[in-house]
């Protein structure tokens, strides 16, 4: 019989799912959560002695799969080796969902993981400038493939002239997920997120730096834990988040601010990009050609919706180019994909070569 109390684990997320998926390492091991992760392996782990200082496994840092290394959210068997006098995290338990994009060029591995075991993204997105739709589109990608339920925060509400048209040009821009408009400064519209952020529940905020990602955090924390800068002269926020942690809330569930994300390449997001653009698929579904490009061929529902009015080109747009975006990353996965992809691309250009209207008299 297990006679050690996790209760202190609770304000952390366990449950008895995670208590069953602890089973096989109970006799070997200790259950800890991820709540910050810093260079050279070091991690900062939530245990049910405390916080902890730990590293990884050495093992661990040979893996060819980066996504696989624990990161923030996660939850981590700490063993009884210790390395430089801390604990050694010997194993990740099974994710239940996984924030992924791809890694920008300069970090030398394919994807990344943002956080994980997350329930809510909270998308936050400052709405007293123009809305950047394009970007908005990758973050709900993002996090329907995660699979977590993504939230929209209109922060800024209070600089904004039109909250309601505002509310009105997201309901199109992200059919079927909940926006609240907040003023994170005075915490006019905040309570309306603490639903999504019960005991057991974690949340992730994502967003562009200068969003007031950490000024919400703050906001819903109850007192100053993250620094928040002013904005500058011409009224735009400042990064100030510079790594990922996770926090206990006073409602009992957790929170994982992030960083703002210059660079939001997705990762084999086929279906959060079928998820984000649900009006597409569902017109793409009553084509006429089950191959249609939704271009110029006849019996096109996608561009009989945009003649009509009821389907933006801009939204048509933003679809496509994230298509091609994960076609691009499959081929370059895929040794296969790619050669059919190049034997596609010489043919067409040997039928040009070959076409009367190209060739010399």
């Amino acid at each position: 019989m297990d006679r050690v109390d996790y209760s202190a684990l609770l304000d952390v997320g366990w449950d008895d799912a995670w208590h069953a998926a602890f089973g096989p390492y109970r006799r070997s091991g200790a259950p800890g959560r991820v709540s910050r992760t810093d260079r050279g392996g070091l991690l900062t782990v939530e245990t049910a002695e405390g916080t902890k200082r730990a590293r990884r496994a050495p093992g661990m840092r040979r893996t060819a799969d980066p996504t696989t290394l624990p990161t923030v959210g996660d939850w981590v068997v700490l063993g009884e080796e210790r390395i430089d006098g801390a604990p050694v995290v010997d194993a990740v338990l099974p994710r239940r969902t996984a924030i992924i994009r791809q890694s920008p060029e300069d970090r030398g591995t394919p994807a990344q993981v943002l956080a994980a075991n997350v329930d809510t993204a909270l998308i936050v997105v400052a709405v007293d400038d123009e809305v950047n739709h394009r970007r908005l589109d990758r973050y709900l990608a993002l996090a329907w493939q995660s699979g977590a339920t993504p939230v929209l925060v209109l922060s800024k509400a209070d600089q904004c002239p039109d909250v309601a048209a505002v509310l009105d040009e997201m309901t199109l821009a992200a059919i079927g997920v909940p926006a609240y408009p907040v003023n994170a400064l005075t915490g006019e519209g905040v309570d309306a997120l603490l639903p999504h952020l019960q005991p057991g529940r974690t949340g992730v905020l994502l967003g562009m730096s200068g969003a007031g990602k950490s000024t919400l955090a703050n906001r819903l924390l109850g007192q100053e834990v993250l620094a928040a800068r002013a904005v500058r002269d011409d009224g735009r926020g400042r990064h100030t988040t510079t790594h990922r942690q996770l926090l206990r809330l006073p409602s009992g569930g957790t929170l994982i601010d992030t960083p703002g994300l210059r660079q939001l390449g997705l990762w084999d997001a086929g279906e959060g990009i079928a998820e984000t653009f649900g009006d597409i698929e569902e017109l793409a579904a009553r084509c006429r050609f089950g191959d249609c490009r939704h271009g110029s061929e006849p019996g096109c529902a996608v561009q009989a919706a945009i003649a009509d009015g009821s389907l933006p080109t801009m939204r048509l747009g933003s679809y496509r180019k994230l298509q091609r975006e994960r076609e691009h990353q499959a081929r370059k996965r895929d040794p296969r994909l790619q050669r059919a992809h190049k034997n596609r691309w010489r043919q067409i250009h040997k039928d040009l070569r070959s076409h009367p209207r190209y060739r010399d008299d």
